[in-house]
């Protein structure tokens, strides 16, 4: 079905215009867009991972919220800015222009609708500086427009525990945590027996820098793997994913609620 992870009472475009146009109180009405890529992950993956894990995610967060809470999701943007993989086939990637202008004019759509409240749920890490960009943007042109540029994986979750620290601080695509969140969600599409073990070669030593963080430097995937996988995918687990899943929905769960009893802050007003 359309609405796949999503409960479909949760899901936006099952909506009327006139059940939109009813809708009290629009503006405390959390609006949530799902934000993916289609990019290689590896020979054991499939293109879809990113997306998934955000509509899963979303989802499995969505069915456990307090009816109470008006939270509705948009159909979820599968493409993203995804260059730094187009070196392998099957990697769609839009520009950082396309993706700004795509989120724009969504959220302009959202806000002629009536709504005040708009996550942009990411779950690309090639992408947060993108929805930040867009966030800050957006609500200078509509100050009463409160926008939200969230990383899926931002939230409080137990991953950490599930982990080795290597993992933790090279694991960055397609190992550990994202096979084992896919073989939660999507079992039928993983092909454990092409999991491979590779993490970034040639990193510098004993430097400040590094590929993520603080004082990051630019790279492309082809520099730093070959398989495409940066991470031990060997060692996944469909039980470790089901536990990763639960506690990030859950760390969701809690983010959806804030979301709905914020007030933007105002010193001027």
């Amino acid at each position: 079905m359309l609405h796949s992870f999503i409960p479909p009472e949760r899901y936006f475009p099952y909506l009327t215009w006139t059940e939109i146009a009813e809708m009290p109180e629009r503006e405390n009405v959390v609006i949530i867009q799902p934000i993916g890529a289609v990019e290689q992950h590896g020979p054991h993956l499939p293109i879809i991972v990113d997306a998934a894990i955000s509509m899963g995610v979303l989802g499995k967060a969505l069915h456990q919220l307090d009816l109470s809470i008006p939270a509705y999701a948009l159909p979820c943007l599968y493409y993203g800015k995804s260059n730094e993989h187009w070196d392998f086939p099957g990697t769609i990637t839009l520009s950082a222009e396309t993706l700004l202008a795509v989120i724009w004019e969504m959220a302009e759509s959202i806000y002629r609708s009536g709504f005040r409240k708009l996550v942009l749920m990411n779950s690309h890490g090639g992408q947060p500086q993108i929805m930040e960009i867009a966030a800050r943007d957006i609500h200078q042109k509509y100050p009463d427009f409160a926008i939200f540029p969230l990383f899926t994986w931002r939230v409080p979750h137990l991953a950490a525990e599930l982990l080795t620290p290597q993992e933790l601080e090279y694991g960055i695509h397609a190992g550990d945590a994202e096979t084992s969140i896919m073989l939660s969600l999507l079992p039928e599409q993983v092909k454990m027996e092409r999991a491979v073990k590779e993490y970034p070669a040639e990193l510098p030593e004993t430097s400040l820098l590094s590929m993520e963080g603080k004082l990051p430097f630019a790279w492309l995937t082809k520099e730093l793997t070959k398989s495409g996988v940066m991470g031990d995918a060997t060692v996944a687990s469909q039980a470790k994913g089901d536990r990763i899943l639960a506690s990030v929905a859950q760390g969701w769960v809690k983010v959806i609620q804030d979301i709905y009893t914020f007030r933007q802050p105002n010193i001027s007003s």
